[in-house]
């Protein structure tokens, strides 16, 4: 076949000719000075900083590496920092009263939501008696500290606990057989119950009159836990050694057979699922972690105590967390107990900061109804907890600044 000759290549633009134009068509000369110069520099800046929170890069190679906890290595670098930062930093800059009055309660409030959403959250349990497991927790780590003198507090944390998971088995078994409101009701006869056991049977408060009882300064390992620096540095290292089980223990082969009671029970059970070692390994996981939060709550944070102090109130505190922090979410355990804690003391301190004179009665009111109406808000605005809300910040950056 005759082919024609070829085609000549296009010719080169001469140097300072129509090529450099082009040039300066396509990269247009930004000023260096002005109101406009500085308004691009600094959108700029925010776009190369929202840009941080990105994958590119940072590839997976293994299976492992697909399914580590946090996969994204910025997400492993804040929570190293966090870590650091909550363990050297903040025993070091916080107040007495901070710590005493905020950062521990709020870490053993964290304890225990995480405890009833590893139930409610992920296995689908409800339930209105956990105050009635810490309250297990509690006396049980009271008794065995007063009639075993010079046992190492973590035996008796996990003794403490180990009752509460047997407690909750027991009032778990009715969840064999009912489910959603009924469990609940059948779960709030346990705090009826344990309320009227600690406040009538004196062995269990050492037949104190009051009915109050009282513990001793905690001694662990030659350290006497008498400051509230080191109160903290002990509980948070519970706690955070408790989340990362729990954390691993979500997503191993129980974690995946509560998930799946949760969304359908009878099609779990067809797939082989038994539901009767699902829902009592959840109950007994979750009293345990609940019985240990309720020993910390009574020897740490309290020092003393009487049965009133585990009522009722507490167990919708703790259900309240999940459910504004985010059902099935480790972190929704920690926002609910931050939101819990530390809501109603600004609720109470602002009408001081803003010098509205106002009487203590009509704070507490008005602390009562923005609470509640805080709480309603969010439950309308995000259903599913505060967690989703970090979780849609986070796609955002990750996609940013593309809308979807």
């Amino acid at each position: 076949m005759n082919e024609g000759p070829p085609t000549p290549p296009p010719p080169t633009p001469p140097p300072g000719g129509g090529g450099g134009n082009d040039r300066a068509r396509e990269k247009p000369h930004l000023p260096a000075s002005g109101e406009g110069g500085r308004n691009r520099r600094l959108r700029l800046k925010a776009s190369r900083a929202l840009m941080l929170y990105r994958e590119n890069g940072q590839f997976k190679t293994t299976y492992a590496a697909d399914q580590q906890m946090l996969p994204i290595r910025q997400d492993q670098l804040f929570m190293v920092a966090l870590v650091v930062f909550a363990f050297a930093v903040v025993p070091f800059i916080a107040s007495d009263y901070l710590i005493r009055a905020i950062l521990i309660p709020f870490l053993i409030l964290s304890l225990a939501a995480l405890g009833l959403n590893i139930l409610t959250g992920y296995c689908g349990q409800v339930s209105l008696g956990h105050g009635a497991f810490m309250a297990v927790g509690a006396y049980a780590a009271y008794n065995i500290a007063i009639r075993v003198p010079g046992l190492n507090f973590l035996v008796v944390l996990v003794l403490a606990g180990l009752a509460a998971a047997l407690v909750g088995m027991i009032f778990g078994i009715p969840s064999l057989r009912i489910k959603g409101l009924y469990l609940a009701v059948a779960t709030l006869a346990a705090q009826f119950f344990f309320d009227w056991v600690f406040a009538r049977v004196k062995w269990f408060t050492n037949y104190a009159p009051s009915g109050s009882v009282s513990v001793p300064n905690i001694e662990l390992f030659g350290f006497v836990l008498n400051t509230p620096q080191r109160k903290y540095l002990f509980v948070l290292a519970i706690v955070a050694l408790f989340a990362l089980l729990a954390k691993n223990l979500v997503r191993a082969r129980v974690g995946r057979s509560w998930t799946a009671i949760r969304d359908m029970d009878v099609a779990a059970e067809v797939i082989g699922i038994r539901p009767m070692a699902a829902k009592l390994s959840a109950f007994a996981v979750s009293s345990f972690y609940v019985g240990v939060a309720g020993a910390l709550w009574g020897f740490i944070h309290l020092g003393s105590w009487e049965p009133l102090a585990f009522s009722i109130t507490l167990s919708l505190n703790l259900l309240f967390m999940i459910i504004i922090g985010g059902l099935g979410s480790i972190l929704g355990s920690f926002f609910g107990a931050a939101f819990i804690v530390v809501l109603p003391i600004l609720l109470n301190q602002a009408p001081t900061w803003l010098g509205i004179p106002m009487s203590t009665s009509m704070i507490s009111h008005l602390e009562f109804m923005i609470f509640g109406a805080l709480i309603i808000f969010f439950l309308i605005a995000e259903p599913n907890g505060l967690a989703r809300l970090w979780a849609i910040g986070k796609e955002k950056l990750r996609l940013w600044p593309f809308p979807h």
